[in-house]
Order: C-alpha cells, then structure tokens, then sequence
C-alpha cells in the first residue's frame, strides 16, 4: 500500500487512463450515461491520477474555478486511503494556484469522506443523474 502515489496528469495523454477508470466507476457501476460523463471542462481541467506502482487506479479533475469533481477509485482499491492521498493533492494544488475555496457536488453517501477532509455541506439535497448528491466547500 505505501507504493500508492498521485500526480497531475496530462489531460491528452492520459486520458485513456482517466477514461477507464471513470467509465468503470461512474458508467459501469453507477449506471450514469457516457454521453453526461464526458463535458466540455475535461479539456480545461487540470487532471491527477492516483497510481499503485505504475498502474492508475484513481482520478479527479480540478476546474479553473477551484470545483473538484469526477473523483473515482477503482473498486478494488477502495477503503485503502486512496481518495485520501488523491483529495491531499488536489487540495493541495488548488491552494498553490490560489484556489483557497474549493467546492463539489458529493454524492450523499460520500459526504462522510469529504467532511473529514474540511468540507462543509451547503445545500439541500439533490438529484444529479438519478443520484443524491449535495453541494460542498472547504476553505474561504
């Protein structure tokens, strides 16, 4: 478990590697059709991948407004910290550009998880492609 690592990824090269790790957790498991997880702020977002060794088993994206999104974990690396060690980078970096206030729509059951990162829930909750979610920030 010690060999688990994250680093910015590059959105061209890498992409079939966040591909495949999303469509394996938001299309395949979570049922969320491939035409609404794919959008136009991919392009824009800087991108990380969590790695054990070398093989990428995690993903998140950071947009230029400071919103987190897209954070996934393959299954059989879930319970291991992995988001943990993900989230730690990406709040980290957003602090570096100057994003002291990050925000993201977390799925209810995960609110627990972002909580425990400083995250507070500022909304009610909501559907968003059939799933409960609720809006979230950390910082400012």
């Amino acid at each position: 478990m010690n060999r688990i690592h994250v680093s910015v990824a590059d959105w061209r090269k890498d992409i079939d590697e966040i591909r495949r790790i999303r469509e394996a957790v938001f299309v395949a498991e979570q049922s969320v059709p491939p035409e609404l997880e794919w959008d136009a702020d991919d392009a824009g977002a800087m991108h990380f991948l969590a790695f054990e060794g070398d093989f990428p088993i995690g993903t998140a994206r950071l947009l230029p407004s400071g919103e987190i999104g897209r954070v996934s974990v393959l299954k059989d690396w879930r319970g291991l910290k992995v988001g943990d060690k993900l989230m730690e980078t990406v709040i980290g970096v957003a602090e570096q550009r100057g994003q002291t206030r990050q925000f993201l729509s977390a799925q209810v059951y995960a609110a627990p998880f972002y909580e425990r990162l400083g995250f507070k829930i500022v909304s009610d909750e909501f559907l968003e492609v059939g799933i409960p979610h609720v809006d979230m920030v950390r910082g400012d």
